[in-house]
């Protein structure tokens, strides 16, 4: 686990000798725990963090206040320290502090998962009608999306200790709670998805603006960076168009198949140093990955993505990965593959078809997403 030092809002310091959490996680959430569960002073995390014992009591007041959120709640119970309250000496404070406070790594993802995922599951979030629902009894909660049809499309599975982060951080909070609670992107959420894209497109070598995204695919060398909205995907855009008659020109099973493929996708980019050459696979040539240091998950991702990719080959593979992965519009498309106007979203549907094909040829399996 990455070790820092804790900052609290306007960057005071919460102590120099506190330094094992990870950077994602409040520095005022942990002065609430301290306060709370270890019974310090105001005044004594007051002193450990440099600040005035006013802020101190407005963050743990607030911290009291988000506890309404089950989530939330369920977060900080699981970090409460084994320390009873009140056992911990004045004159010995900041050093015994420091080893009562001592994070449970299996509870909290460390920074390189918390970044990932979260890049990841706000960017699902971002989208129109998208919301987290999660479950009391489940381990992991899901990204549902209403359709054109008025269904519902899965489009991400979320763990429910990243989703407890994300509520921690203030990214999600909760819209409807109930059996299932159903959580959305905040304001802070968005912003924070900006600065994420931003971030892994500068760790890439390129730049990146606050209000739009890039494909972070790293396929190929000299392959140029392809600019897509955060909020409109060209499936999305796709399935709201009717035919003459009426009908859908995406059914709803076409959809689902091409938001399981970009799920697959977007896990097997996940972890850092992740490199693929998609588009030489499906050329024939060597695909060429940095994956010795992937996780199981991220590897398997990839595997179903080439699964797919080859099941679909050249052209219908191409599409595919452009429209559904990389998120390209159909018309940027439609002019890198040298094909004629407006034929990019009869190819797709087509891709999608055998895509569809696919994924029910796998059996059970195929119920997996991501």
């Amino acid at each position: 686990m990455t070790v820092f030092r804790l900052e609290l809002a306007d960057e005071e310091r919460f102590g120099a000798s506190h330094q094992l959490w990870p950077k994602w996680f409040p520095a005022s959430a942990l002065a609430y725990l301290a306060h709370t569960e270890l019974g310090m002073s105001i005044r004594a995390l007051s002193r450990l963090s440099h600040c005035h014992p006013s802020t101190i009591s407005r963050q743990i007041s607030r911290w009291e206040r988000l506890r309404d959120d089950s989530l939330i709640d369920e977060a900080l119970n699981l970090l409460r320290p084994d320390t009873p309250p009140g056992a911990l000496r004045i004159s010995q404070e900041e050093p015994a502090f420091m080893n009562a406070m001592t994070p449970d790594y299996k509870i909290l993802p460390d920074d390189q998962t918390f970044c990932a995922e979260a890049r990841r599951i706000l960017r699902r979030m971002s989208e129109p009608g998208a919301v987290l629902a999660l479950a009391a009894d489940m381990e992991k909660g899901v990204v549902v999306r209403e359709t054109e049809a008025g269904t519902t499309t899965r489009t991400a599975v979320v763990e429910r200790g990243v989703a407890q982060a994300l509520a921690v951080k203030d990214w999600i909070n909760c819209a409807n709670e109930g059996r299932i609670a159903r959580y959305r992107i905040t304001t802070a959420g968005r912003a924070a998805l900006g600065e994420l894209l931003a971030g892994a497109e500068n760790r890439a070598g390129g730049f990146a603006e606050a209000s739009t995204g890039f494909d972070m695919s790293g396929a190929g060398v000299g392959t140029s960076k392809r600019r897509v909205s955060l909020s409109e995907t060209p499936l999305m855009t796709l399935s709201r168009r009717r035919e003459k008659d009426g009908s859908l020109f995406l059914r709803a099973a076409l959809v689902s198949s091409g938001e399981r493929l970009r799920e697959d996708y977007e896990l097997a980019q996940m972890a850092e140093g992740a490199s693929y050459d998609w588009e030489a696979l499906l050329t024939g040539e060597n695909r060429t990955a940095k994956r010795a240091t992937l996780p199981l998950s991220a590897e398997a991702a990839a595997d179903r993505v080439a699964a797919a990719l080859l099941a679909l080959g050249p052209g219908l593979g191409h599409v595919a990965l452009r429209c559904c992965c990389q998120l390209e519009g159909l018309e940027s498309a439609e002019r890198g593959l040298g094909w004629s106007a407006r034929s990019g979203k009869i190819v797709l549907r087509i891709a999608l078809q055998q895509l569809t094909l696919h994924y029910a040829s796998l059996g059970e399996r195929n119920k997996m997403i991501g």
